[in-house]
Formats: C-alpha cells, sequence, structure tokens
C-alpha cells in the first residue's frame, strides 16, 4: 500500500496535514487566553504572576514538543524505508521518555518555584499567586508531556486529523471550568490552573484510546518494548536543537522580563499578553511546520530530492499569507486585543506601540521558520538551531537592551522586526549555500 506522503499532491498533502495541526494549536492557544482573560478579572497582580510563570510553562512544552519532534522526524523516516519494527519502537522509547520529563517538572515543581519568582519581584501576592497557579501545572505535567508525544505519533503515521479531536476536547473542558473553579467557587488562579491539567489529562486520555483502536501502523503495547539508549540518543540528536529552538521562546521571555522590569511592571504585563496573542498568529505557521516536517522526513528517507522542494515552496507561500494577516490584525486592532484583558489606560499608553512595533516582523518571522523546519527534517538541526539562537537570543535580547535604554521603552521594540529581518536574510543565503538536500 502506498503511502500518502509519498504519492499525494504536495499542497493536497500539506493542507490536509497541517490544517487539523493548525485547529489544535489554535484550540491550544485559546488555553492561555481563555486563562488570562479570566485571571485578568481577578487582580492585575494575578495577571502579572501569570505573566511570570509562563515561560517557565514554555520551556515544559518546549521539552514536550522538541522531544515529540525527535520521535516524529523518525517515525516518519522508518516509515518511508518500511522499517515499521523500528517505528514502533521510537513510538514506546518516546513515551517512556514523556514519564521521566513529567517526573523532572513536577521535581521543580515542588522545590523550585518560589526561588523562581523571587528572582522576579518581591511582591508577595504576586509570589503566591504565581507559585499557586505554578506548582499544579507541573505536578501534572506528565499529562501534556504524554498527550504531545501521542499527538506527534499521529502525525507521524499521517493520521492528525485526530488532534482536533484531543485538542478540542482539552480546551472545551479548561474553557468550561475556567469561570466555574474561578468564581463560582472562588478559588482564583488555583481555579485556572486545575482547570487547565484537568483538560489536558482529558485530551491524554482521548489520545491514548485513539492511537490505540484508530492507528494501525504502529502498535504499542509496553511488552514490546526493548530499552535501547542508542534509539534515545537518536531521538535527541533531532530532539534537542528542536528543544533549544523552542525554548529560546521561553529564555527571550526570561530576558525580556528583566529588562522591562526595570522600566514598568506593566511593561511585563504587556508583553505576557503579547506573547500569548501572538499564538494566534504563529500557531498556523507552527502547524504548517509540524506538518512538513514529516512530509520533509519521509521523502528524505526516501531520497525524494523533487517532493522537498515542492514542500519549501508550498510552505513559504502559506507562511507569507497567513503572517500578513496576522500583522495587519495587530496593526489595525491592538487595543481591542488589550481591552480583552481589561487594560487601563496605563497598561494602553504601553501597549498599543509594543503590539504595532513587534508585528512588523511577522512575515521575516514566518519566512525563516520555514527553512529551519526544511533543515530540521534534513538533517540539517545545527544550522536550524544557529538561526534559532540568532532570532531569539544572540541579535535580539542586546539590541532590545541597547535600544530601550538609549532611546527608551517605545523605541526598543523595533529590536524586535529588526533582528527577525536579519536573520530572515541569514537563512536564504545559507539555505541557497548549503542546501537542504545535498
Amino acid at each position: 500500500m502506498n503511502n500518502k506522503m509519498a504519492t499525494m499532491e504536495m499542497k493536497k498533502l500539506i493542507l490536509s496535514m497541517a490544517f487539523p495541526i493548525m485547529i489544535s494549536m489554535l484550540v491550544q492557544a485559546l488555553y492561555n487566553i481563555v486563562d488570562s482573560i479570566f485571571i485578568a478579572h481577578i487582580s492585575q497582580n494575578a495577571l502579572t504572576a501569570v505573566s511570570f510563570a509562563f515561560p517557565i510553562q514554555t520551556i515544559m512544552i518546549a521539552v514536550a514538543c522538541g522531544t515529540a519532534v525527535g520521535i516524529n522526524t523518525l517515525i516518519s523516516r522508518y516509515l518511508g524505508e518500511k522499517k515499521e519494527k523500528e517505528a514502533t519502537q521510537i513510538a514506546l522509547h518516546g513515551i517512556v521518555l514523556s514519564l521521566v520529563n513529567g517526573f523532572v517538572f513536577a521535581l521543580f515543581g515542588i522545590f523550585g518555584i518560589q526561588w523562581f519568582l523571587k528572582f522576579y519581584t518581591n511582591n508577595s501576592e504576586i509570589i503566591a499567586q504565581g507559585q499557586s497557579y505554578l506548582r499544579i501545572c507541573l505536578l501534572f505535567s506528565f499529562s501534556i508531556f504524554i498527550q504531545i508525544t501521542y499527538e506527534r505519533i499521529m502525525q507521524a503515521t499521517g493520521h492528525s486529523i485526530y488532534n482536533m479531536v484531543m485538542q478540542g476536547m482539552g480546551a472545551l473542558i479548561n474553557i468550561v471550568l475556567d469561570p466555574i473553579l474561578i468564581f463560582n467557587f472562588q478559588m482564583g488562579v488555583t481555579g485556572a490552573a486545575i482547570a487547565t491539567v484537568t483538560g489536558q489529562m482529558i485530551a491524554m486520555a482521548i489520545g491514548i484510546w485513539i492511537t490505540k483502536y484508530k492507528i494501525k501502523e504502529i502498535e504499542l503495547k509496553m511488552k514490546y518494548l526493548s530499552l535501547s539508549f542508542s534509539m534515545i540518543k537518536n531521538i535527541y540528536k533531532i530532539g534537542i536543537p528542536a528543544i533549544f529552538m523552542q525554548s529560546l521562546l521561553s529564555i527571550m521571555n526570561l530576558f525580556m522580563n528583566s529588562i522591562l522590569v526595570s522600566f514598568d511592571v506593566l511593561a511585563v504585563s504587556v508583553f505576557g499578553i503579547y506573547f500569548k496573542i501572538s499564538q494566534f498568529v504563529y500557531m498556523p505557521i507552527n502547524g504548517i511546520n509540524n506538518a512538513i516536517i514529516p512530509i520533509v522526513s519521509f521523502n528524505y528517507g526516501a531520497k525524494n530530492k523533487e517532493r522537498i522542494q515542492q514542500a519549501l515552496k508550498f510552505s513559504l507561500f502559506l507562511s507569507i499569507a497567513l503572517m500578513s494577516m496576522g500583522t495587519l490584525l495587530f496593526q489595525l486592532f491592538p487595543d481591542s486585543i488589550l481591552f480583552l484583558f481589561e487594560a487601563n489606560v496605563e497598561l494602553l499608553k504601553i501597549g498599543i506601540p509594543a503590539l504595532k512595533t513587534i508585528s512588523i516582523g511577522f512575515i521575516f518571522s514566518g519566512i525563516s521558520i520555514m527553512f529551519c523546519s526544511i533543515l530540521q527534517a534534513t538533517n540539517k538541526q545545527n544550522l536550524s538551531l544557529l538561526i534559532g539562537l540568532l532570532r531569539q537570543i544572540i541579535v535580539l535580547i542586546p539590541l532590545v537592551y541597547v535600544l530601550m535604554h538609549i532611546f527608551g521603552l517605545e523605541t526598543g521594540w523595533l529590536a524586535f522586526p529588526i533582528s527577525e529581518g536579519i536573520c530572515m536574510i541569514l537563512c536564504i543565503v545559507l539555505y541557497k549555500k548549503k542546501g537542504t538536500t545535498k
């Protein structure tokens, strides 16, 4: 039987695989947006506490998604090479790694949160609320690790449509429980955290059930697991660059918070709002990214260079179109976005120019993300990691610091489009020089 990743027309293949992932990721973004909108109604301190906690959650998601990229890529590659046994072993190793990673983050949830929050603020209310929210999310983090692993197993086998079911049910539970627990039961940020992990655990359970009964390409029974450190090494050979790339957002967020808090604590809230709303812009791009990685990996394993080039061209077209719409959203409706979070006059004064300025670089970043995806899937992870480091840390953070301290907070936001433009040019140069299928 022919695998659709080898035979289906490329535009149709990318759209058929990307659209369910886009929907599921947009739904995932809704988790964070809904939490923040309801939390903003508690108090400004509660919103700031969740903004401080957000980088740790993003690092957790980065480890989960980065590990899953390694799993996803290798499953697709082995299936492309018709090595079904190896593909199954990779999936089983992924489940074990999910449990281990969940345990590590739970330990941080017990012992590390207070130290982390005190690094940024001495406000006892913010620290207490941040602890309440983050501890629950980290103690039950195994659910998001397992959920994401099963998502990528579905994607690698060409069944990404089921992601919508998993994510949709999880998000629906979260949205329903949020106002009930936060306001009806007066649980505040603790209620928001409980709603979040409940949705994640239900999504995890649905993913396990779907994979067991609907995915026929691999059979996931732990009794078949033959633990291999070589396989773990291969997963993280691909996964570690992906983890670093996705963690860069969190590291950048940590640096930004430390810079912004010296100007105005409201600037931290503004950046937290931007970060969460921008997920609606970036999630479709990340959906395309997650679709083309297994497609390119499969065709890389099958040595089909023409289909890899087709995937790159069409993904770039989609990226530019989607990011143009995101730019328009931030340019035309920045005040409406901020009003969702009970913005006062001071927050609007900082937030409107911030959203308008940062969004200038959306198209540049979308192009860079697509090139990085192709590099990741064709064994050029180091180049992909280099571009990510330059985009999020090496160019951006020093530029933010210099511009803000010389010209002020409002001008400092220009560092985002400037760094994205520089890195987009570098992506194009590297692609032309190195190629992706050489």
